[in-house]
């Protein structure tokens, strides 16, 4: 496995200034944003699309400090029952596609989306129970009617690129967690899968472990963030948790840098477990730890993953 970063967390600086800071933290890897949520800051999709000399020195930039991209990322909300909002997500999903199909990068990062509870909703609808029943009415409607349709025809679009789309799995959307996951995969196709983010999993109550081992295959790109769960607050009030993200002292969870919300005897079973279901990819820090600098988090994530780390090929059974 090699190691990398999310170069968002370097957003303000110019791509190439960038590209060195990731190259000094001692990745091998860059994840870069193209828009929706991550922002675009270093990747204009559309610009890089019609002309080919700005591609070529997008693509240089990269090689000439010895990286690799490992995906091209735009999070967003391509089933928002704002048609201005779903369009802008969906157009800035296909051109990434067809950007990673360019530049020879075979994982795209998105959302699944959420749409509302109806045609005439304005906003998204996350369903989180059965009952009442019209929660569970709103919830086949939106996997019939929305989710299971768009995902089909974006999956054929991957499949026509080259390319496959790897759904964080996070709530507030309709995919956050592995088996909604695996839902969307059977009714749409193998060309989606997972971007593994456990800290995700962790504030819902979820063993990432369990989940790795349950998904397989359909892992296709990995975050390296963690979660600290507060034991008194969740004690209160549970996992449920709408507060600000900066207001620590009350919140039941917050994103941590890795090893702050679990030690090293989870990492090194998180890895291990990655590889026994045969992913052997890059593990992607996303650095969202509100208690940490931008340069101290990821120093710190590096540090501590490259100890953990699975970096020599698998081994040949000795049976086989």
């Amino acid at each position: 496995m090699k190691l990398g970063v999310f170069l968002v967390l370097f957003g303000k600086e110019r791509f190439e200034d960038a590209l060195d800071h990731a190259k000094a933290a001692g990745v091998e890897a860059v994840e870069i944003g193209t828009g929706n949520y991550p922002g675009s800051s270093h990747c204009a999709p559309e610009e890089l699309l019609a002309d080919e000399g700005k591609l070529k020195r997008f693509r240089e930039a990269v090689e000439a400090r010895g990286l690799e991209i490992s995906a091209l990322s735009c999070h967003g909300n391509p089933l928002h029952p704002d048609r201005n909002v779903a369009e802008s997500h969906r157009t800035v999903q296909r051109l990434t596609i067809e950007l990673a199909a360019r530049l020879g990068v075979k994982t795209v990062i998105g959302f699944s989306g959420c749409p509302g509870d109806s045609d005439a909703s304005r906003a998204p609808n996350w369903v989180t129970c059965a009952w009442p029943p019209d929660f569970s009415r709103v919830l086949e409607w939106q996997w019939k009617e929305k989710v299971v349709p768009y995902w089909q025809e974006e999956a054929a679009f991957c499949r026509k690129h080259g390319v496959r789309i790897a759904l964080e799995m996070h709530p507030g959307f309709v995919v956050y967690n592995a088996g909604t996951l695996l839902k969307l995969r059977a009714a749409a196709g193998e060309e989606i899968g997972a971007n593994f983010d456990p800290s995700h999993l962790f504030w819902q109550g979820c063993d990432p472990i369990a989940a790795v081992h349950a998904l397989g295959g359909a892992i296709f790109h990995v975050h390296a963030k963690d979660t600290r769960i507060n034991p008194y607050t969740t004690a209160v009030n549970g996992v449920l948790d709408t507060g600000g993200y900066l207001d620590e002292a009350r919140r039941s969870w917050i994103f941590r840098t890795v090893g702050y919300g679990h030690g090293a005897e989870f990492w090194k079973d998180f890895v291990s477990a990655l590889r026994i279901a045969g992913y052997d990819g890059v593990l992607s820090i996303e650095h969202e730890d509100s208690l940490m600098s931008t340069e101290e988090g990821l120093a710190k994530a590096v540090r501590f993953l490259k100890e953990v780390l699975i970096s020599e090929p698998k081994p040949k059974a000795w049976w086989a």
